[in-house]
């Protein structure tokens, strides 16, 4: 029986989840790649810092960029979250299979959904705890340091990755039952245009 067929005839709606999963893949590939940008803006911004602050004994007025490590603090908060879903997406988490392999290819499947399982209890965990902590930063008025801008903002960044990270954990796992259940590769989603 070919992955197609496996696709519409076992598991729990899976035509929907193929559907939902290119959806899902486009939406992670386009926040991975906001989120390398923001990665080379800081990456730069850093630079011309650095390189301010060497020349600041030259009397040339210039100097480090003020603030740079709070910019830099709240854009690494958001990046690094906005790499988690593209990595669930595509299966890229370390996983220790040397043993695994040696399994039946259902009992493989049937460890990738406890494995999934747990990455959306723990990806719903840590969402939540950034959304109470971005309500505890607004709720106090907390401000950084230097630049003055409201602390919670690096919350609500992170927390557009953290969001979509667990949408995806949380298909990831519905991926998981499908392929269980039709004891195939539901999961090879044929090639999609890359932003």
């Amino acid at each position: 029986m070919s992955a197609s067929a496996a696709r519409t005839d076992y598991g729990l709606a899976p035509a929907l989840e193929h559907r939902a999963g290119r959806v899902l893949e486009w939406l992670s590939c386009w926040l991975a790649i906001i989120g390398g940008v923001v990665l080379i803006g800081l990456v730069v911004l850093s630079v011309i810092s650095i390189t301010g602050r060497g020349l600041i004994g030259l009397d040339m007025g210039l100097g480090p960029v003020p603030g740079d490590f709070e910019i830099i603090e709240a854009g690494c908060a958001f990046a690094v979250f906005s790499f988690l879903p593209w990595c669930q997406i595509r299966r890229g988490h370390i996983t220790v299979d040397i043993l695994a392999r040696l399994f039946p290819r259902r009992v493989q499947h049937a460890l990738e959904l406890v494995g999934n399982i747990v990455m959306t209890s723990v990806a719903g965990l840590i969402g939540w705890r950034l959304v109470l902590g971005m309500l505890d930063k607004q709720r106090f008025g907390e401000t950084t340091f230097i630049l003055q801008f409201p602390a919670w903002w690096g919350y609500a960044a992170a927390i557009s990755g953290a969001a979509l990270f667990a949408l995806v954990s949380f298909y990831t796992v519905w991926r998981s039952f499908n392929e269980l259940s039709g004891d195939g590769p539901t999961a090879e989603l044929p090639e999609i245009p890359t932003p």
